[in-house]
């Protein structure tokens, strides 16, 4: 059975082996990466990788005014692995995911919700854990502090990850979810992130007040250590490149209020998977190459005025606190006050006491 992860890349060399490692251990059996205009390795890694046979690397280069990861997206569906795999998801290498029923593994959520055709796995955001130097030490490992089980506001805090058996109904690929054609409803039987019945919109978003992580969990670790976040925000956004990563970037997700390390049940398997890419002498050189790199990066940066006093401001910004679930849902009825969406009908099983879902634009 064929579970495919697909991807987009640019200067992520230091976290792919990680991430690709963790992912076969809970069961996807092929990756489909592109990657465009990288300065750090990533895409000789990747080659490296395909002819090892442990994914497929297909080269992205920018064109057009599309997004590089809209662009990569469009040519993913109709690649022959698309075509072929049972289970797809679509992740970024900064997003983990993490599955609490039996051992951990996709086999064990299936098991757990076995009408189920799609999941809506919530983010959950991991912050800097208060980390200031970009270290080689594994991610999931250096990372361990997170968001709250419940929270609403921010919205990012709302979005989820698809993971979904194969339909020829789902024409698209998206970043968050599949696409069907307009107008149509998504087929099948979806799940949230605590397995229960989930209705797929429009909209990458499932806002509750409720706790949501009981059968999964994305980890997202989407600033690393104040060093790396200084190279990140120079690499920018692949899906929305008008946007700046910047300081208000770090505040929305810069969550450390509660310690979260079950990912680590992977801890040891993860180090052997990823020692055993390093013994091959070609991703060992260029992984170790990309570190150099990234490390003069930040060196760079820290010698620019204006860089080096962001990297003060950041290193100064205390943890962005968790706010009264009340405030919380004052701003989200703001938000929809200021700014109003259609709703779709709401499931019979769906109740005010159970769930406070509703559809925002992203």
């Amino acid at each position: 059975m064929m579970r495919l992860m697909i991807t987009t890349m640019r200067d992520e060399a230091p976290f792919i082996l990680e991430w690709i490692a963790y992912h076969r251990l809970i069961g996807f059996t092929d990756f489909l990466i592109y990657s465009n205009d990288c300065a750090d390795g990533t895409d000789a890694m990747l080659d490296r990788l395909a002819e090892l046979g442990i994914v497929t690397h297909v080269p992205n280069p920018r064109r057009g005014r599309k997004t590089v990861q809209w662009q990569a997206l469009t040519r993913a569906r109709n690649h022959r692995l698309t075509r072929r795999a049972e289970w797809i998801m679509v992740a970024d290498v900064d997003e983990f995911l993490v599955i609490h029923a039996g051992e951990g593994r996709l086999d064990d959520l299936f098991a757990a919700v076995p009408d189920a055709t799609g999941f809506a796995v919530p983010w959950r955001m991991f912050g800097s854990s208060g980390r200031i130097r970009f270290e080689e030490e594994l991610v999931t490992a250096q990372f361990t502090r997170a968001a709250p089980d419940r929270m609403l506001w921010p919205l990012r805090a709302g979005q989820f990850k698809s993971l979904f058996r194969r339909d020829p109904r789902l024409v698209r690929l998206g970043v968050h979810r599949p696409l069907t054609e307009e107008g149509e409803p998504v087929p099948g039987q979806w799940v949230d992130g605590n397995g229960r019945p989930f209705t797929l919109t429009d909209s990458s978003f499932a806002v509750t007040a409720q706790e949501r992580y009981g059968l999964a969990q994305i980890n997202h670790y989407a600033l690393g250590s104040t060093e790396n976040f200084l190279v990140k925000m120079a690499r920018g956004r692949p899906n929305h490149m008008d946007r700046p990563i910047d300081l208000g970037y770090w505040v929305e997700r810069n969550f450390n209020a509660i310690e979260d390390r079950r990912i680590l049940r992977y801890l040891d398997g993860l180090r052997a998977g990823v020692e055993a890419f390093l013994a091959d002498d070609v991703l060992g050189r260029l992984y170790w190459q990309a570190i150099a790199w990234r490390r003069r990066r930040i060196a760079e940066a820290l010698t620019d005025h204006q860089q080096f006093l962001l990297f003060t401001r950041l290193v100064q910004c205390p943890d962005t606190p968790v706010l009264p679930m009340e405030l919380q849902m004052e701003l989200h009825r703001m938000r929809l006050q200021a700014h109003p969406v259609k709703k779709p009908p709401r499931p019979r099983h769906e109740t005010d006491a159970d769930t406070q879902r509703r559809d925002v634009n992203s």
